[in-house]
Parts: structure tokens; sequence; C-alpha cells
């Protein structure tokens, strides 16, 4: 029988409150109907209690420090300012060894600094809120921060950006460990976007006076639409009554990506869903996809997930869902 997937919390005191809910709401809450083994959640005390949250709630945490070490995941929220100073060495000390160990690691906003501090980012591309990115990068040096991203995924470590980030990456490990269907429904459960395009840039940089930028939402919208067929930056511009070049800097301003590119990702994503909820050979896929061929799907897919359709198919079929 398969085991659960341990994900425990390091629970530090005064912790802000979204950050550290969310990935009880992701991890939590049984959803076995989706697939069976759901995950375990633990959320372990990393100093003695009582704990309680930056708005005053009280956390009651039954695992301690040490039990980090027994995890899967482990995941660090948000902190507060004093921890980010001054981070408890004995949890650095866990820290270190739960990574040698083999655990997954997790930071959530500024959780990235005792991720960083226990020195588990060096040499590494990591991200936290934009807000803090200048003090993080100039604390951590050693670290390659990227402060325009929702999240980075750098195998064992990942890091994810401020609040509402933090359910983009726990999505995005529900999307790792069970495939993309399962994280949509988890998405469709939380009334959330399963996949949310662009970075922090959107947020972090103000607008430009002058002509307003138009909202790019109806023109992605019809692009999914047509994913199957040749799509091409002018066929985008057209849609949009926007020059080519004014497309393209949009996309890039917004989204963070060429046209192009996010056509491909959304493409790669479509397949994902398609090897995972239906028996139509990849032939047919790639047509339904817009890759035209299978080769070409195999290639780009590849590329992009590392693996061959058909082996994501065989790891993530959604016939194993009881």
């Amino acid at each position: 029988m398969k085991l659960r997937h341990v994900v425990a919390i390091a629970v530090t005191d005064a912790m802000p409150v979204f950050e550290f809910a969310v990935p009880c709401e992701v991890f939590g809450i049984d959803r076995s109907d989706l697939v069976e083994p759901w995950y375990e959640l633990r959320l372990c005390a990393v100093e003695p209690g009582p704990l309680r949250t930056s708005g005053g709630l009280w956390i009651e945490a039954p695992y301690r420090m040490d039990d980090l070490l027994a995890a899967d995941t482990v995941i660090v929220p948000a902190c507060d300012r004093t921890t980010q100073r001054e981070p408890p060495p004995a949890l650095l000390d866990v820290l270190r060894q739960a990574h040698a160990r083999g655990v997954r690691m997790v930071s959530i906003c500024s959780g990235a600094y005792l991720l960083a501090a226990a020195g588990l980012l060096d040499g590494r591309r990591a991200t936290t809120h934009w807000m803090n990115a200048v003090d993080f990068a100039h604390r951590f040096p050693q670290v390659k921060v990227d402060p325009t991203v929702l999240y980075i995924d750098e195998g064992d470590v990942l890091t994810s950006a401020g609040t509402g980030s933090a359910i983009d990456l726990c999505l995005h490990l529900v999307r790792l460990d069970h495939g993309a269907a399962i994280a949509n429904d988890v998405a469709r459960r939380m009334v959330v976007p399963p996949h949310r395009d662009g970075g922090q840039a959107q947020f972090a940089q103000p607008v430009t006076r002058g002509e307003p930028r138009s909202d790019l939402a109806p023109l992605l919208e019809w692009a999914r639409r047509r994913l199957d067929q040749p799509l091409t930056v002018t066929q985008l511009a057209e849609q949009a009554h926007l020059s080519p070049r004014t497309v393209t800097r949009r996309f890039r301003d917004t989204l963070g990506t060429s046209p192009l590119q996010w056509l491909l990702e959304q493409r790669v994503r479509l397949a994902q869903e398609l090897l995972e909820t239906t028996d139509e050979p990849v032939e047919r896929i790639a047509r339904r996809t817009g890759f035209g061929t299978a080769v070409s799907l195999r290639q780009h897919f590849r590329r992009v997930t590392s693996v061959s359709p058909q082996t994501y198919r065989h790891v993530f079929r959604r016939a194993n869902r009881p």
C-alpha cells in the first residue's frame, strides 16, 4: 500500500496568517476522493508554545521541530521580521539535515530568508516578496534572486513570492506529485486559477503614465480556444487591434514572456491534461494542441517537462483515481 506523502510545516511564532493557511488548505484537507492516498499534513512547532499568528490566532502544533526530518516535503512559510533577522540556529540545523536526507524544501514569501540562512539557496535561483528583494539580495549575495516571478522550482528546493503566490506554488507541488488534472480539480474547489500567467512584475512595477494598457485577458482566452490552430503574432495582434510590436511588448511587460513562448506553454499544458484524462493517441493530441505531428509534440513536450508524453501519461493517468 502506498504511503501518504508527509508535508510538514515549520511553525514559528507571529507568522502571517495567509501564508500559513494556504498549505493547510491545499494539503491539510482530505481530498482522497480525488486521489488516494492524499497528503498527510503535520504542524511542527519550531519554538516553545504557545504559538500565535501575526493576527493573534492560536496555533496548535502537535509535532516537534525534529519531526521535520521525517517529512517528504518541508514548508517554511513567511515569518515575522525578528525571525528573518535572527533565525533560530536549531531550526537552521534541522533544515540542513532535512535537505541532506533528500527532503523537498519549500519556502513561501519571507520563508526564503530561513532557507538562505541555512545555506540551502547558495548558488541557486530563488525568489521572495518583491518588497524584500533588495534586502534579501544584500543579505544573501550568494543567492541568485529573481523578484519578477511567482515561484521558482529548483528541483529539491522551491521558493515562492509573496502572499497570493503561495497558492501558485502549492498547486505546482500538487501538479508535480499527482499531475495537472488533479491540481486543476483542487484549484476549482478553491475557486482559483490552476495556473496564473505572469509574475510579480505586474504587481511590483507601476503602470507608466500615458495611454493605459489594454487588458490581455480577452486575447489570452481567445487564443486558448484556438490552440489547435497555427496562431501567429500577427493574428494575435489583429485580434487585439494592436501592432505585432505592441502585442509582443505587452506580453513581455505583463506575462514576462513572448507571445510564441506563451502559446507553447499553453499547448503543453493542454497536452498534459489530455494525456491524463483521455485515451486518445499521441498523434491526435498533437493535432488538438496545435503541434501538428507527434514528433513535434514529443520534442516540445520533453523540452518543457523533461519527460516524453508516454512517460507522463503512464505516471499521471487518472485511471488510478478511486
